[in-house]
């Protein structure tokens, strides 16, 4: 299922959403990478096989096979940091601050792509999981890099809409089986 197909596939009363997917994706200002990177790691996030399998092809197709995996890692060690640092701020104990997480995070380091664009991906999945810590590091650290907030705005645009879709689709499959 291709972008268009997405879209049509969502049900009128999602109409917004259907305007704006063709917006934060097809009227994006993004380079490619971080466009296509932002898009398949939501996908992914969102944890939806519809939008997933709609928005893969033309991912693959539109980022070289390392920013493929990058992306794909960017969502993978995201589902683990943001669980593992929203529960330590969310924790009244202050203490668990001070406690050494022990969690290998590797790829943060050494993406195999430019730092910027996984700090953007990552941003975008901690965006869908609620992560308010990890949101204001990696806000810190692209705006460090001299990211504008119109480009980090447009990440959590993107994660907004694609978790939206996910939702509404995976809902209208629910209720299509009922």
């Amino acid at each position: 299922m291709a972008l268009d197909e997405l879209k049509s596939a969502l049900p009128d009363y999602a109409k917004d959403l259907k305007l704006n997917l063709g917006s934060v994706i097809g009227n994006s200002e993004l380079p490619q990478q971080q466009l296509w990177g932002t898009v398949l790691a939501t996908a992914i996030a969102s944890r939806s096989a519809i939008v997933l399998r709609a928005l893969e092809p033309e991912a693959r197709e539109n980022l070289s096979p390392e920013a493929y995996q990058a992306a794909k890692a960017a969502a993978a060690i995201m589902a683990m940091n943001n669980v593992y640092y929203r529960t330590r701020h969310l924790l009244s104990d202050p203490e668990y601050g001070n406690l050494r997480a022990g969690l290998r995070m590797n790829v943060i380091g050494n993406p195999g792509v430019d730092k910027t664009d996984f700090e953007l991906w990552s941003l975008a999945v901690s965006a869908i999981n609620g992560c308010g810590m990890c949101l204001d590091s990696h806000e810190q650290v692209l705006r460090k890099a001299g990211v504008e907030r119109e480009t980090v705005q447009e990440a959590f645009k993107i994660a907004a809409v694609v978790q939206a879709v996910a939702a509404t689709l995976d809902a209208e499959a629910v209720l299509a089986d009922a």
